[in-house]
């Protein structure tokens, strides 16, 4: 586990490497891809409650497909960092996302209020939970393995989930990656931990990759 952590460690930090040096211009080509085969897919058409996360510079920007997801009337849930944790909260409409401000590492994120309400949480008790997980990472795989940036947010917050939701029926969201082709590596190439979740499908400027298993 300590050679896979260093091997994870050096990925990581080759990878951040190329993709700061990407032109704006490569990663804008690059998001209009994938997102519009999001926006072709079954898969987002049947979600009614999807998560996105917030992008930064150099990840795929997913400022049109928070607007589309806030358009369609699906429920739209983004990450808040609290006290080293991460929620996801629910975002109620293009004001709402237009009022965020900068949180943890920059990225913009949501108070815990709106209007004067508590903002749903994903895990609440009467919450519908996440049928959709639009995941960030710093490099994927073809065997559908991620490293994300180091902090174990997602991979806490999934492995938590089904647990900390009290639904009649727990179910774990389909967790689909956005990756640029830089990112994308051959299958094998991003060490697991014990601790590591596994994605079922990648969406690539290439297309949609979907996990066998």
């Amino acid at each position: 586990m300590a050679t896979s952590a260093v091997t994870k460690k050096a990925l990581r930090a080759s990878m951040l490497k190329t993709l700061r040096s990407l032109p704006e211009s490569h990663v804008t080509a690059q998001s209009l891809q994938i997102t519009s085969h999001l926006f072709n897919s079954p898969f987002l058409k049947e979600s009614k409650s999807v998560s996105c996360y917030l992008s930064m510079p150099g990840e795929v920007d997913t400022s049109s497909i928070v607007l589309s997801v806030l358009r369609s009337g699906k429920k739209l849930f983004v990450p808040k960092v609290d006290g080293g944790k991460m929620y996801m909260v629910r975002l109620y409409g293009e004001e709402d996302y237009r009022t965020l401000r900068s949180g943890v590492w920059g990225i913009k994120e949501p108070a815990w209020e709106w209007e004067s309400r508590r903002r749903e949480s994903a895990t609440d008790p009467d919450s519908s939970g996440l049928d959709l997980v639009l995941m960030p990472g710093v490099a994927f795989d073809r065997g559908f393995s991620r490293i994300g940036y180091g902090k174990g947010y997602y991979d806490t917050f999934l492995a938590n989930y089904v647990n900390l939701t009290p639904p009649k029926e727990p179910r774990k969201p389909l967790l689909a990656a956005l990756s640029l082709k830089e990112q994308l590596l051959d299958a094998g190439q991003v060490p697991l931990e014990m601790h590591d979740v596994k994605l079922d499908l990648i969406i690539c400027p290439d297309g949609v990759s979907t996990s066998p298993s």
